[in-house]
């Protein structure tokens, strides 16, 4: 039969067995979490970048086509100014349901999974 200190000594060292392999289980499931969220990230900027790209050229497109139309070519380009202006006003009225709502929630449940 062991003895009590044997006994003691033995659960110390399960306890702190069992206490390194949790921190590390928690260190690890950060990691991967961190990961997660980062390779969604740089995803998101390379889309949001490459966007972007088209959308100026299509706009210098839509604003020389514009021009054309209304007989000075920078005319084109205030129409397409006045354009972006509204949707800015309308964007600002609307951005807590259309933005801060939807992008809290995904951040939220991709941290939570």
């Amino acid at each position: 039969m062991e003895k009590p200190s044997e006994i003691i000594d033995s659960l110390f060292e399960k306890g702190e067995q069992y206490g390194k392999t949790t921190f590390e289980l928690v260190k690890l499931k950060a990691i991967d979490k961190l990961t997660d969220v980062v390779s969604n990230m740089v995803s998101w900027v390379i889309i949001v970048v490459l966007a972007l790209l088209f959308f100026v050229v299509l706009n210098i497109g839509v604003a020389l086509w514009a021009g054309d139309l209304l007989g000075k070519s920078y005319y084109g380009f205030f129409v397409v100014a006045g354009f972006y202006a509204f949707l800015t006003l309308v964007f600002w009225a609307f951005r807590k349901p259309l933005v801060k709502k939807p992008v809290g929630d995904t951040l939220i449940d991709n941290l939570l999974e």
